[in-house]
């Protein structure tokens, strides 16, 4: 149902993650999750939703807003 956003929000935070010189490894290091868990979210293909704690961890270490993280990802 929600498969597009997840792939759009997934993108963001590559994006971010890139931008911020971060690997996989690190990133899922600072923010507590396995690079297993970071790889499945950036690919879209996490089966449940990222929990707000998760997503607020991400945005946090990527020095950017979770605003920023979800603008514009709804179907249009």
């Amino acid at each position: 149902m929600f498969a597009l956003q997840y792939k759009k929000l997934g993108a963001r935070i590559v994006y971010y993650r890139k931008i911020n010189g971060l690997t996989q490894e690190k990133l899922a290091e600072e923010v507590g999750i396995s690079p297993q868990y970071l790889s499945r979210i950036e690919n879209g293909n996490y089966p449940k939703s990222v929990s707000l704690s998760t997503l607020m961890r991400i945005a946090e270490k990527l020095n950017v807003s979770i605003s920023k993280l979800l603008e514009d990802i709804e179907n249009k």
